[in-house]
């Protein structure tokens, strides 16, 4: 008997061993994107569940339930090929162009014979949950109808302005400044008109390129259905920000904050040439990288030579800069500087020497540099980067220099001399990395908790308001229903307000035509039942009439005066 006891337990603790089962599709070609991705899916490998994973980046060395479907060489990464130029065009991108490379491009990539592969034989052993970045490919989501599946979506920056009212997630716009606007959570009235403006913008002409990826979703698995119901199969959404640094703002439950995720306490080692120099570098180190896209060296001649004089003039302090192909660089490189094709960055920013931190602003890079303690000089390049540098900027926690067209010597030497001498920079920074880190549980752990938590439980923490459109949710039909109202209460009022001084003037007096007026108004405005619509109608119908033959009478009066 406790022998097949034993046996009963064995078997049920087995089933519960075999974890979930997870599809994560991630298209997506930014480096800086999958970083946090694959942080979660491999703790979600390593806690027994399996993941079959499509991505352009394979992990090397993954654990052994953690299946990877590679997409490289089906598109163009960004990878170290994001030249000055690129950065030129992107200051003057628009959405129809950004649609279609992260859009449009990524959806028609589902003929790639790994999804065909799928969408034909899907696995006979279903799906628990599916995970997606949310960006500007909703096609994926899909996937979720396809395969009966709730949907986990990933953002990998602070949430996306153009998904929130598809999702259900309340904005407020007094509060909540645009991706894509240099604004903090303080705004004046005219900067709150612009948010405003700019952000309803943003949304409605995303609807309008993102809502024509159904071609492809009807062309490569055949299912006939509109891009804005596919939002309806998401259980959760976690997203990249925490207050400490972003601000306060307005969530769905379904909403979990997880900036800072992608971060590890312990990165790849330094190299001995690397921690020899950092170690030397006894007045202080200053680290300078654009991200694992942008090339330094391909910048304008007269850029690199401002660099290159501004880093000579804070000598002794030393600087680490990346630069992905040395051949390319500017010659006349000053003797304080190192240059590498790669740094081992949570190594470096950890290394009690480093002082400083130049960055263009990704958000992974600035979360990694809060997380440590480290304060930045900021030079924002596209994208979200504004907003990210904003924020430092309004906590004193770095200098902000707004754009790379704004970059001479002086304001770029006067940043690095304020940061690396006033201590208040990185005293703030210090104190932002405590409320950054205080939490019940790290980002990462946070993630995994609420990604079984829907696992179990499905769509219960989905907003009831993914059901209304944009203006529903704003409660724009019932503020106009409230408008027409009282424009409809003060145009009898009015009329009533003539007749009245005319009967007044001939000695009539006839007090109760506005109540009468008004309530059968409101009855008429608020039933449902036509038939009480009916019989109010020709009652306002004769009043109306009273009124007009009234004000015909004085009007033809005032004529023959």
């Amino acid at each position: 008997m406790r022998l097949l006891l034993s046996i009963c337990l064995v078997i049920l603790t087995c089933g519960w061993c075999d974890g979930l089962r997870i599809l994560a599709l991630f298209p997506i070609t930014g480096k800086s994107h999958w970083i946090m991705e694959e942080r979660l899916m491999i703790k979600l490998a390593e806690r027994g569940h399996h993941v079959d994973i499509y991505t352009h980046f394979p992990t090397k060395n993954p654990p052994k339930n953690y299946n990877q479907y590679s997409l490289e060489g089906s598109l163009e990464i960004a990878v170290n090929n994001i030249t000055m130029d690129n950065v030129t065009n992107f200051e003057k991108a628009n959405l129809a162009m950004l649609s279609y490379m992260t859009g449009d491009q990524l959806c028609d990539l589902m003929k790639h014979p790994h999804f065909q592969e799928l969408i034909k034989n899907p696995p006979k052993e279903p799906y628990d949950l599916i995970a997606t970045e949310l960006f500007m490919s909703p096609c994926y989501l899909v996937f979720g109808t396809y395969l009966k599946a709730p949907v986990v979506g990933m953002i990998t920056s602070s949430f996306i302005d153009w998904i929130n009212h598809r999702v259900g997630n309340p904005i407020n716009l007094a509060i909540t400044p645009g991706l894509f606007t240099s604004f903090t959570e303080r705004m004046t009235f005219w900067e709150r008109l612009q948010n405003t403006f700019i952000t309803n913008m943003i949304m409605m002409e995303t609807d309008y390129y993102v809502n024509k990826q159904k071609t492809y979703v009807k062309q490569y698995m055949d299912i006939d259905i509109e891009i804005p119901e596919l939002y309806k199969n998401l259980a959760l959404i976690l997203v990249n920000s925490h207050h400490s640094v972003t601000g306060v703002t307005t969530k769905s439950t379904g909403v979990i904050e997880v900036g800072g995720l992608h971060v590890k306490e312990n990165g790849d080692p330094l190299t001995p040439e690397m921690e020899k120099w950092l170690n030397e570098s006894t007045h202080g180190c200053v680290y300078f990288t654009f991200g694992s896209m942008v090339r330094i060296e391909t910048f304008h001649k007269s850029l690199l030579e401002t660099f290159y004089k501004v880093f000579k003039r804070i000598a002794p302090v030393r600087v680490m800069m990346k630069v992905a192909k040395k051949e390319d660089l500017l010659p006349g490189l000053p003797e304080n500087v190192m240059i590498q094709p790669w740094y081992p960055q949570i190594s470096v920013l950890k290394h009690k020497n480093l002082k400083a931190f130049i960055t263009h602003g990704g958000l992974m890079g600035t979360q990694e540099a809060i997380y440590f303690g480290i304060p930045v000089i900021g030079i924002p390049l596209f994208g979200d980067q504004k907003l990210n540098l904003q924020n430092m900027a309004r906590k004193n926690v770095g200098v902000n220099l707004g754009s790379f067209n704004n970059v001479t010597e002086e304001n770029l030497y006067n940043a690095l001399k304020s940061v690396l001498d006033d201590k208040k920079y990185k005293s703030n920074m210090q104190k932002l990395s405590e409320l950054f880190k205080d939490r019940p549980m790290t980002a990462l752990d946070t993630a995994v908790y609420w990604v079984e938590y829907v696992a179990r439980h499905g769509y219960i923490l989905q907003s009831s308001a993914i059901d209304l459109n944009m203006f529903q949710q704003s409660l724009l039909d019932v503020y106009g229903f409230m408008a027409l109202s009282v424009k409809e209460i003060f145009v009898k009022f009015s009329d009533w307000l003539l007749l009245e001084n005319y009967l007044q003037y001939n000695k009539y007096s006839f007090h109760w035509i506005p109540l009468y007026i008004i309530i059968l108004s409101l009855i008429k405005l608020l039933s449902t039942d036509l038939s009480t619509r009916e019989i109010i109608q020709p009652l306002l119908n004769e009043i109306t009439f009273i009124i007009t033959i009234f004000k015909s009478y004085q009007v033809s009066a005032n004529l023959f005066q």
